[in-house]
């Protein structure tokens, strides 16, 4: 699957389960690792948890495989690895502490959903 195509799946599957704050960064242009790291809110360790199981099974549906995925225990902190597209999900909190979004898009193309 073209990262396009994946991103916009990513960003569907949150969406879907009312992620908060969705951002979509082009870094395609920062790193070779990725072409695209998706940032979301969610409300709650629950919610995190949903989300990342929700872009995991979505993937899986479309024949991609995570590569990883990463920090289902305390779910303050989602990650899930598709290659081509990276996504966290944050509570509030740690979004705000990491600020993820200002690190990666010194040039990257941001768009906000």
């Amino acid at each position: 699957m073209k990262s396009e195509a994946l991103k916009d799946l990513v960003v569907a599957a949150l969406e879907d389960l009312k992620a908060v704050n969705i951002r979509v960064l082009n870094v395609s242009s920062m790193t070779g690792v990725t072409d695209f790291m998706i940032v979301a809110g969610g409300t709650s360790s629950r919610h995190v948890r949903s989300l990342v199981d929700a872009v995991a099974v979505s993937a899986k549906q479309h024949g991609v495989t995570p590569l990883g995925i990463e920090g289902e225990q305390h779910a303050q902190w989602g990650l899930v690895d598709l290659g081509d597209v990276v996504v966290h999900v944050m509570l509030p909190e740690a979004r705000d502490f990491y600020q993820l979004e200002k690190l990666w898009s010194f040039d990257a193309q941001e768009k906000r959903i």
